[in-house]
């Protein structure tokens, strides 16, 4: 199978060189080709160029995208799509004057998520949660990290990765499943979380290394949940099992998350609506990417993720959606790009450079996507009719794709 894209108003995200993250000043770079066309060959990018050096394709296919924008489909690095039912009624709760706290200990938040998925069957919870997945593709999402953790039990947790791989095996766009090992401390552990952190690090962990289904371990670091020394004894034992952190850091408070990921070689340190200067010179010289999550910071309307702070000190930053039923329930890359120029204050093309190749890398995967090179995946998306990539994030409530591909193929 091959596709000839012609007439592009702009190429974005064009690296002849295997560009596999950006950091500070760099992500203020966009490399575009102006009046481009693109050719792939089954699920490969081939070849790309100025439209006046257009010559000597036979595609199978052709696109004309005259007046479009063609871009790296999005590579949303952090979510919770596997999970059962709604919180709709804690979204009222919240409207009403509870906070994210208040609800937890009312035994909502991620503990109801946890009963809804205990009690819904593996089919049942796929089928749910591929539907959510198909939604994400469509509006441009071609890479995406699922995390487990509203299980809760061993039981629970080996069902969502059963499901996520069984998802990872039947859809197009590329899925890096990780083990939320710790989310929350179920109510029957409440008097006895290192009863709690025992099981999850010498049952559940050792349970799921044995499906050989992630790469990845996480853990909720938040007064209330896990500290410090809960979060160490669970990474320690994750890297007994060679998986790699992708933690849950500086949410509500400041813990020192993010020294202790970078001490175990995290691939990223997630949220980060709270940062001192402590963290950012952690963060220096190290491979792990801050990832903010600015539907998050929207939706329980908490601080935004001092985007600033981060890239001015010559870090990279991805930014994702948190996709999940309690605190950011929607998956919708787009509305991030843009808060992350309105709320974060990053321009616009270090929005879309967080959004795709920083995203491919807090995924472990920036080598094959994430940008415009020779020999990546084709995963594209190709905008509706505008003036200037600027109109993506600028539009913050208008759907910017008209047709998205995904390896090498074109989705109705």
């Amino acid at each position: 199978m091959s596709t000839l894209i012609i007439n592009i108003k702009q190429l974005l995200q064009v690296h002849d060189t295997n560009t596999t993250i950006l950091k500070g000043s760099d992500m203020k770079k966009l490399p575009i080709i102006e009046n481009a066309y693109l050719y792939i060959e089954n699920d490969t990018i081939i070849e790309y160029g100025e439209m006046k050096d257009c010559e000597g394709f036979n595609p199978e296919t052709t696109i004309n995208a005259k007046g479009k924008i063609v871009l790296p489909s999005w590579c949303d690095s952090h979510t919770h799509v596997v999970y059962a039912g709604n919180r709709t009624s804690e979204f009222v709760d919240r409207i009403n004057g509870l906070s994210y706290e208040d609800i937890a200990n009312k035994g909502g938040g991620i503990l109801n998520s946890a009963k809804k998925l205990q009690e819904t069957s593996e089919d049942e919870l796929y089928e749910q949660s591929i539907k959510r997945l198909n939604e994400l593709i469509k509006m441009g999402t071609g890479a995406v990290e699922i995390k487990t953790g509203y299980g809760l039990t061993v039981e629970a947790e080996l069902k969502m990765l059963r499901v996520i791989k069984r998802m990872k095996q039947e859809s197009l766009a590329k899925i890096i499943p990780t083990l939320l090992a710790a989310h929350a401390i179920p109510s029957e552990f409440k008097s006895k979380k290192q009863d709690y952190i025992k099981y999850i690090t010498e049952e559940l962990i050792p349970k799921a290394a044995e499906l050989n289904i992630t790469n990845y371990v996480d853990v909720f670091c938040e007064k209330g949940y896990f500290d410090i020394k809960d979060t160490e004894a669970i990474l320690k034992a994750g890297e007994a099992y060679n998986l790699r952190p992708k933690i849950h850091v500086n949410q509500f408070n400041i813990l020192g998350g993010i020294a202790l990921g970078v001490k175990y070689n995290a691939l990223s340190v997630d949220h980060i609506e709270e940062l001192n200067d402590a963290d950012v010179e952690a963060l220096k010289g190290t491979d792990t990417i801050p990832v903010a999550l600015p539907g998050c910071s929207y939706f329980l309307s908490i601080p935004y993720t001092p985007a600033r702070k981060l890239i001015d000190a010559g870090l990279p930053l991805a930014i994702a959606t948190d996709y999940n039923p309690g605190s950011s329930p929607s998956g919708n890359m787009n509305f991030v790009v843009s808060a992350a120029c309105v709320k974060l204050k990053m321009t616009p093309e270090e929005a879309i450079n967080a959004a795709t190749v920083n995203g491919a890398y807090a995924m472990g995967i920036s080598n094959m996507y994430g940008s415009i090179t020779r020999g990546k995946k084709a995963n594209l998306i190709i905008t509706k009719p505008m003036n200037h990539y600027s109109e993506i994030p600028y539009a913050f409530a208008h759907n910017p794709v008209e047709q998205v591909i995904i390896n090498g193929q074109i989705l109705d």
